[in-house]
């Protein structure tokens, strides 16, 4: 599937992690799927395709994480694996990993194979972290849901 279809079903998924969408996330984060022919986006483009500012994929530029190509006007061009990046980043940043960790992370990733472990590792932890996170939105929904029900129950609340 293409990459510009597989993120906007990404990021349309509304209700959580259904299967269909874990199954696009897991398409469009492997580099075999990667579809050559597709034609370089500017930086406006991918901006609105992945739902940043194009304030922010040039601060990403500035610190490392992502390296688009120039045309030969100098304007940047968002190939598919930019893009795909891109989509990595502003999940690992939505869900609270910092920008340390992020430029660590893919500092190892550009190191190569001989780095998974520590990549593992840093996903592992994350993973952890969110897990966390999670676990503490539910008790503040759960909290908020009782707040409700206790105001349904009072004619003035």
């Amino acid at each position: 599937m293409a990459t510009e279809a597989l993120i906007e079903r990404i990021l349309a998924a509304s209700d959580g992690p259904s299967s269909s969408t874990i199954d696009a996330l897991h398409e469009l984060l492997d580099d075999a799927t990667i579809e050559a022919s597709t034609a370089p986006r500017s930086v406006a483009e991918a901006a609105r395709l992945v739902g940043l500012s194009t304030h922010t994929l040039r601060y990403y530029e500035q610190e490392g994480l992502v390296r688009p190509a120039r045309n030969a006007s100098g304007y940047r061009e968002y190939s598919t694996s930019d893009l795909r990046r891109l989509v990595f980043l502003t999940r690992m940043r939505l869900s609270g990993m910092t920008m340390t960790d992020l430029k660590r992370y893919i500092s190892l990733v550009e190191q190569g194979p001989s780095t998974v472990t520590e990549r593992r590792r840093m996903m592992r932890d994350q993973h952890d972290r969110i897990t966390r996170q999670i676990r503490e939105l539910r008790l503040a929904l759960e909290t908020t849901e009782y707040k409700i029900r206790v105001y349904d129950g009072h004619p003035e609340g």
